[in-house]
């Protein structure tokens, strides 16, 4: 008979790579609540993770049990745009040195930190696991959703011939505690927060927001994200197993299920925040893609639900905003 004992616990050996970003800073926040006591982290100045002979080094000295990969370079449409190069190469190499020398050390089971920008652009809603390259990319991301679709297939690729156990999630846009700010390369909700909260302290009677507003977008908070992700990995065996199949690709995707166009969200940071102008849309910006919302049956069969809901995480980021300006 079959063991339903977990096998990932508080004590086990977890290296959380790239654990002051905001997802896995967020797992971190997420296991330490749990108790765990056992957690390897290293800075970028401690362990670059391009560096294969340094990323060598570290897996066979540490040799971590589990492993979550949430190490990346990442930005929205503006930063997409100004840095493809960048996007595609560096996350090839991190995530390659990372699941092959997890390989190499006998990890038992690795989580891989993708992206929903992975699904086609014009993508059927809401957006399954298997429609995973069934159309075009959205350009304005492409090297960086590619880069995400070369980490799942190296983890599906492993699995196969070396039979391992690493698991692909796919988060949908993320927001919460430690995000970024910056209105060069941040996403588009705590860009958003920044703009409207400067709006606000300059006492500005407009302001401007990219695009139509038309887009519908997907937020999960952080902390919600890592929750789920370490529910994920603390699944017994035969469950975990179950979701790792030959003849399809190791992904999950992880989110809330619902969604809501860009006017309404920043109709929404726009109360939180307190501002009393005007909303002028700049339709020359690009919008990017249309609409996307994971299908997120697969997780919630699982067992696993959201706990914050969009308007207290966004009263949550925003708090966590000014904090970040003191």
């Amino acid at each position: 008979m079959t063991s339903k004992a977990p096998v990932f616990s508080s004590q086990s050996s977890i290296y959380v790579a790239g654990h002051r970003g905001l997802v896995g800073s967020a797992l971190v926040r997420c296991m330490e609540a749990k108790g765990f006591t056992n957690m390897i982290k290293r800075t970028h100045a401690e362990l670059d993770l391009m560096d294969q002979t340094a990323v060598r080094a570290f897996f066979e000295k540490e040799r971590p049990e589990y492993v979550f990969l949430a190490a990346a370079k990442v930005g929205g449409i503006q930063a997409n745009n100004d840095y493809p190069a960048e996007f595609i190469h560096q996350n090839l190499i991190v995530q390659s040195n990372v699941i092959h020398q997890a390989w190499q050390t006998g990890v038992k089971r690795l989580l891989f930190l993708g992206s929903s920008c992975i699904y086609p652009r014009d993508c059927q809603q809401p957006m399954k696991e298997e429609y995973l390259l069934t159309g075009p990319l959205e350009s304005t991301n492409r090297p960086y959703a590619v880069a995400k679709i070369a980490g799942i297939e190296m983890c599906w690729a492993y699995n196969r011939q070396y039979k391992t156990k690493y698991l692909s999630v796919m988060p949908t846009n993320l927001y919460g505690p430690g995000d970024n700010y910056d209105l060069q390369n941040s996403h588009v909700l705590p860009a958003l927060i920044r703009k409207m909260h400067e709006a606000k302290v300059g006492n500005k009677k407009t302001m401007v927001a990219w695009g139509t507003g038309t887009p519908c977008r997907e937020f999960l908070y952080s902390d919600d994200m890592a929750d789920a992700c370490v529910y994920l990995m603390s699944l017994d065996e035969v469950s975990f197993d179950q979701l790792l199949n030959d003849d399809v690709p190791p992904l999950i995707n992880i989110g809330c299920g619902k969604d809501l166009t860009i006017r309404e969200l920043v109709a929404l940071v726009k109360e939180v925040v307190g501002f009393a102008g005007v909303i002028e849309w700049d339709s020359s910006k690009p919008d990017g893609t249309p609409r996307k919302l994971l299908d997120v049956s697969r997780l919630f069969a699982q067992g696993w639900q959201p706990q914050v809901e969009l308007t207290k995480g966004v009263k949550k980021a925003y708090d966590d905003f000014l904090k970040s300006r003191v």
